[in-house]
């Protein structure tokens, strides 16, 4: 027999099955990433139709069955309905979404991610942060948070803390004016880049978004983790290709 249990989280993904139901994604403190069967979320007046949708965040209670989940009721205490009226911040949104589902798994211990796309989301709804900073922030820490973040605290080469002035993608990190000659495909990085790295990498994720930077150091981050991410994520993600349609080209400075 199965049993009921409450789960805190947000919904990734959901996908039509059937005429009534819905098959949801979910990234849970509890269990992780899960999928599970909403039943009738599709149906105008069924009790889940607002809550089987992707960025519903709250408390989901699921029936654990023997291999499957089948959500039963929900609170939600945030549908992130402003993605609605801005299409923009929609996308970066959906992109959130999807690079969460790709990197999680069910059962392993997904909370600062779910923390990290919860504030993510907060941030894109904010007119005090540019979407493309809030992409930077995101991807960075949660290429940290799952162990792929660069290694920028020290040189990779003579472990020296300072001063850092190359990094190199291929090697996945930043070097001393000394090792950089030696490193390959290393390339000069300025001090307010580097530092902002650091910041986001070492930070708890809810002091992540308190800053910002200027027009020339987003043009450095945005170039530098595309390149990284070509690098070291073997993914292709739908929602990045509208996202690289409407950003403006980075400049160098």
């Amino acid at each position: 027999m199965g049993t009921n249990l409450i789960v805190t989280g947000m919904v990734l993904n959901a996908m039509p099955i059937g005429d009534y139901d819905k098959r949801i994604t979910l990234l849970t403190k509890e269990r992780g990433r899960i999928t599970a069967f909403a039943r009738g979320a599709r149906r105008p007046n069924g009790q889940l139709l607002a809550a089987a949708s992707p960025f519903s965040f709250g408390e989901f209670e699921l029936f654990e069955g023997r291999s499957t989940y089948t959500a039963v009721k929900a609170t939600i205490s945030n549908y992130f309905r402003e993605l609605s009226e801005d299409l923009d911040a929609a996308w970066y949104g959906f992109y959130f979404l999807e690079f969460a589902d790709y990197f999680c798994q069910e059962n392993n211990d997904e909370r600062e991610m779910l923390k990290l796309l919860y504030q993510s989301l907060r941030a894109l709804i904010s007119e005090r942060f540019s979407n493309r900073l809030v992409r930077i922030v995101f991807e960075l820490k949660a290429l940290s948070i799952n162990g792929m973040a660069p290694y920028v605290f020290s040189c990779l080469g003579c472990k020296k803390k300072q001063p850092l002035v190359g990094f190199s993608v291929r090697r996945g990190g930043a070097f001393c004016e000394a090792c950089q000659k030696n490193a390959a495909g290393c390339e000069s990085i300025d001090a307010d880049t580097l530092y902002t790295m650091q910041y986001v990498i070492s930070s708890p994720v809810e002091k992540l978004y308190s800053f910002t930077v200027s027009e020339c150091v987003l043009s450095r981050l945005e170039r530098l983790m595309r390149e990284y991410k070509a690098a070291y994520v073997n993914h292709s993600f739908k929602s990045a290709k509208v996202l690289e349609e409407t950003e403006p080209d980075s400049f160098f400075c």
